[in-house]
């Protein structure tokens, strides 16, 4: 887990973008709730994470923390995780609004894949849990000097009753 941490900030960084810190026991906890997606590869090493959280009492779950550790980008592995972290969220709260931020275009490519479309921020939870999450991103000034209506990530919703 913390090696998934390192890769998710060292790669955060040499992008340029921002992403919401979390501590190594923090996703320990995911992986032990059933609450995360974990790809290794045929010797053992891990090549893939991502997990997801529900808010206000499962009305929402976020699908966060998409990573593929360097040597395994560009054969196809996050848009497999994805379509994982995202059946997983269907498969335990069939009835919740499912969102992603992101700066990435790649994501946003994969989530409008799954049937996700960009939303305003006021269409996400309203859980301050969630938002205190955005404390550790580098973005988090512009999110909260536009009091939380907007920042640099693309909000993308899936909505199971338009589905």
């Amino acid at each position: 887990m913390k090696e998934i941490c390192e890769v998710t900030l060292t790669s955060a960084l040499a992008r340029g973008t921002g992403i919401s810190g979390r501590s190594a026991e923090s996703l320990e906890l995911k992986m032990k709730n059933g609450e995360a997606i974990i790809a290794f590869a045929s010797d053992g090493t891990w090549a893939g994470f991502s997990f997801i959280s529900s808010w206000e009492n499962g009305k929402y779950v976020s699908n966060s923390g998409l990573i593929v550790a360097p040597q395994f980008r560009h054969t196809g592995l996050a848009k497999r995780i994805k379509r994982k972290i995202f059946e997983l969220s269907r498969q335990k709260y069939p009835d919740a609004n499912i969102f992603s931020l992101t700066t990435g275009l790649a994501v946003m490519k994969m989530n409008h894949e799954l049937g996700f479309e960009p939303v305003t921020y006021s269409e996400l939870t309203k859980d301050e849990v969630f938002w205190e999450s955005c404390n550790s991103c580098i973005n988090c000034p512009i999110l909260m000097s536009k009091d939380r209506k907007n920042c640099l990530c693309t909000a993308m919703l899936y909505n199971p009753k338009n589905a």
